[in-house]
């Protein structure tokens, strides 16, 4: 299937409409993680198709100036910790359910952080290695999404004192490394178009 913006947000907008149409269609509701996760992913679809559809085929390469081996280093180094860390995921909340002493609770529920911190070392790695205008390219996109992160978490912390919103702090905290590399992508996009 072609990767268009119609396409992308049919299967984007199929994962919402899913995830809002169980709990009237199936016997019993779905848990809340895969309803959470229909829910992102058909989200993060239909943010992708809203991209493509605004930039078109004027999308920068955005890894134009690194060396098909560097990106094939990255590629092998990046993708299965990412899976690890779906499969630790669901692992983690399926087993926690069932698990009372504390210190066995702590070692599930920090299962997810070893695959992601072999993703970030394998993200230093790529921008340490790639040349001089990609690694510009690679750090101004991270210092932007994280500082444009870290504002609207402050933001939101400020609301939550003065008990404008209720967020569970859980929540917040889980969700900053996901923004921050949403963020990442998209501003990288924009700094890429600026140097092509």
């Amino acid at each position: 299937m072609k990767k268009t913006p119609s396409n992308i947000a049919l299967i984007g907008g199929s994962l919402v409409l899913v995830a809002i149409a169980a709990p009237y269609l199936l016997p019993h509701p779905l848990p809340d993680f895969v309803s959470g996760m229909l829910y992102g992913m058909g989200s993060g679809a239909l943010l992708w198709a809203a991209v493509l559809a605004a930039f078109g085929s004027r999308l920068p390469d955005p890894c134009d100036s690194s060396t098909p081996a560097l990106r094939r280093r990255y590629m092998r180094e990046f993708i299965p910790p990412m899976l690890g860390y779906v499969v630790a995921t669901l692992l983690s909340v399926w087993w926690l359910k069932s698990i009372d002493v504390t210190w066995l609770r702590a070692l599930v529920a920090l299962l997810p952080v070893p695959p992601v911190a072999l993703a970030m070392r394998a993200i230093m790695r790529y921008i340490r290695d790639a040349d001089e205008l990609q690694r510009r390219i690679e750090l101004e996109a991270l210092s932007f999404s994280t500082a444009w992160v870290s504002l609207a978490y402050l933001a939101g912390g400020f609301l939550q004192r003065a008990q404008v919103i209720d967020i569970p702090s859980g929540v917040a905290m889980i969700w900053v490394f996901p923004l921050i590399c949403i963020g990442y992508g998209v501003v990288k996009l924009a700094i890429a178009r600026r140097f092509s």
